[in-house]
């Protein structure tokens, strides 16, 4: 008896040292998906090497303490650094610090060739570096197990979901079943693509056993940065699909992006325990359970009832207040933006001097203005001559704006009135606006790159605008000289004053006309038919002045006396669409065309053939190409020879409410 007893000892501890070597040797998963360097170089080589081997450091550190995430920041004059590294949850302690030494060692070949940043991307690690010249930007911390990440970026690096450059990577191992496999890797992806954005945190995990696939099991999983939104996830996790679908009968596939990452197997490479079940977020509408929901409303109604009484009895008490000064909004509507004195933004602009005017528009003119604080901004100052109709568009830009905050969308700071006078104080773009680069002085400066990142921007600020806040919001007057540019020339749309919310019940409205001749669909300027598609037609016209470096409504031009879009559309039926192209630009002629057919199906006459600006977004950063090809427009000539009544507008724009910050000063 004591001798089974021994033996039945021995054979436990065998198992758990068995089982503890397996977990020491693990995998950290270090096969080489995706590299690349910046071609920028760090200003001061050395202090950037200072601070990046302070930084790495501290990661490390925080990373042996099984956090499996860990930020780092280190500032020192001008080359800050900012780190971020993340492990993916199902890797031992051991596994996450030699997947982060490994991809460290692989960084530091750019780091030391000078560049201040690079990316590198492993099965198990996802690594990338850049020096922050921005000061005024901070990094942001955010906790996430599922894969890692190591960042040094200014924070607008945190909500990237899809880059140029993102890959689909196939194994070179085909599998036998052949149909039967692929049909269980395109069920696996597509329920990953679905539940995954719908996940806190946005991890999955999955395996499925494959029916009549000889024994065969498919592991599969999928994930986004927890910095993203879940319409980003689903946008960033639908370009990698799309990279990976032709990897099958490929036993294995990986789809790598900024923001994403999708992989399926038929080999193992996590724990049968850390999976995820899927089937509750493939429903639509997931629903909580039913004890919690009767809870959640029993106690919400308390607290409403609790809320009511105390409000009751503050409103007894408390004796009417004034208003913030200035404040015509009153103080719970405009929560954001800073109450600026008028004496502080007429010092800031020199009593409002002609030398630091950057622009001017139908209502007002907008003006250099530095802080007391050394902060650079741009002031709008609106002319009052139609006071009520000058105080609704004040009124309606600090409403919108006050609560936008999107990398492509120009940041509202805060504003002022004074009697006549209205102001609103924005960031400040020290590269003007886009229409001062396609036709003003800096004409032919811009790359191919360049305009393609604008392009890519301004449709991720329109998605924002329709879909992604938290009302749907229509702009109705996108052109060039509404698109500003930072000293990074990354494109955000300005000047809200002719915008107008939707409200949810509806799919367009019946409006008076307002807007920009040139840019206009016909449902509006004829029908008065506003919907989000109206500023999908105008960025379609936009596109095209920026790939053409010309006016959409000048017909003076060569190599034809015709309208842009016009002209856009007999190049395209002629097949000639590269005669549309900037003489100035050096391109890849597949990928232009692409991009023009894009602009084109916005165009469309039909509002419902027209895609969404989220839509257009995945367009662009893929490498797909439409469905439908688009149609020609059947009001393409009347459409821009519509004049505007008297009464609704004057000169070439419809509203003169429209206050442009196009700013004609550099640095």
């Amino acid at each position: 008896m004591k001798i089974l007893q021994s033996l039945t000892l021995i054979f436990i501890i065998v198992v758990v040292v068995v089982n503890n070597i397996v977990v020491v040797i693990g995998d950290p998963q270090i096969n080489l998906l995706n590299k690349g360097c910046s071609q920028y170089k760090a200003t001061n080589p050395s202090i950037f090497l200072q601070n990046l081997d302070s930084a790495l450091s501290d990661l490390r550190i925080n990373l042996k303490n099984a956090s499996w995430f860990a930020t780092a920041q280190k500032v020192r004059s001008a080359e800050p650094v900012y780190a971020l590294a993340q492990c993916r949850s199902y890797l031992t302690t051991s596994d996450c610090v030699a997947c982060f030494d490994t991809a460290e060692a692989q960084i530091r070949n750019c780091s030391g060739g000078g560049a201040n940043g690079a990316r590198v991307i492993y099965d198990g690690c996802f690594l990338r570096i850049r020096e922050n010249r921005k000061t005024e930007r901070i990094g942001f911390m955010f906790e996430r197990k599922d894969e890692f990440f190591q960042w040094y970026e200014s924070n607008e690096f945190y909500d990237q979901t899809t880059l140029p450059g993102n890959v689909g990577v196939c194994g070179n191992k085909t599998v036998s079943q052949g149909t039967i496999f692929n049909e269980a890797v395109d069920k696996l992806l597509g329920d990953l693509l679905v539940a995954t954005p719908r996940i806190h945190g946005f991890f999955a995990v999955a395996k499925r056993d494959i029916v009549n696939g000889g024994g065969t099991v498919l592991y599969g999983v999928g994930q986004c940065a927890e910095t993203v939104t879940e319409s980003g996830c689903k946008d960033c996790l639908t370009v990698a699909y799309s990279n990976i679908e032709s990897c099958p009968p490929d036993a294995d596939g990986r789809a790598v992006d900024a923001g994403c990452f999708l992989r399926y197997s038929d080999t193992s490479f996590f724990n049968n325990n850390q999976t995820t079940d899927l089937t509750p977020f493939l429903k639509q509408g997931n629903s909580s359970n039913k004890k919690a929901i009767i809870g959640g409303i029993c106690g919400g109604v308390a607290l409403i009832l609790l809320l009511v009484v105390f409000g009751l009895y503050l409103l007894l008490r408390r004796k009417p207040k004034k208003g913030r000064k200035g404040d015509i909004l009153g103080a719970t509507e405009l929560r954001g933006p800073v109450n600026f004195g008028f004496k502080d933004l007429k010092t800031a602009t020199k009593n409002f001097s002609e030398e630091n005017k950057l622009g001017e528009g139908g209502f007002g003119d907008v003006y250099k203005g530095i802080l007391a604080n050394g902060k650079t901004v741009a002031i709008k100052k609106l002319a009052i001559t139609q006071s009520n109709r000058a105080k609704a568009d004040f009124e309606s830009e600090v409403k919108l704006i006050s609560n936008v905050h999107h990398r492509n969308l120009i940041r509202l700071l805060g504003c002022c009135s004074k009697r006549q006078e209205l102001l609103l104080v924005y960031e400040y773009m020290a590269n003007c606006s886009l229409d001062k680069f396609l036709f003003g002085d800096k004409r032919g400066s811009l790359n191919w790159k360049q305009r393609l990142n604008i392009i890519i921007g301004t449709a991720r600020g329109l998605a924002y605008l329709h879909e992604d806040f938290h009302v749907c919001i229509i702009h109705r007057d996108i052109k060039c000289s509404n698109i500003l540019l930072d000293d990074e020339f990354q494109p955000k749309i300005a000047d809200f004053g002719l915008a107008r919310l939707l409200p949810e019940d509806q799919s367009h409205l019946s409006t008076k006309f307002a807007g920009t001749l040139g840019y206009t669909a016909p449902e509006y300027a004829i029908h008065g038919q506003l919907s989000t598609k109206v500023d999908t037609y105008a960025y379609g016209i936009v596109v095209l002045e920026i790939i053409s470096g010309r006016k959409s409504n000048d017909v003076k031009l060569e190599p034809v006396t015709q309208y842009l879009l016009q002209w856009a559309w007999r190049l395209y039926e002629d097949d000639m669409l590269l005669d549309l192209v900037d003489e100035s630009l050096d391109i890849n002629g597949d990928e232009v065309k692409r991009v023009i057919e894009i602009a084109l199906s916005c165009t469309q006459s039909s509002v419902v053939s027209r895609p969404t600006m989220s839509e257009i977004v995945v367009l662009l950063l893929s490498n797909g190409s439409l469905e439908d090809k688009p149609t020609r427009p059947t009001f393409i000539e009347s459409a821009n020879k519509i004049r505007p009544d008297t009464s609704t507008s004057s000169g070439s724009s419809m509203s003169n409410a429209t206050v442009s910050i196009t700013q004609t000063s550099g640095r």
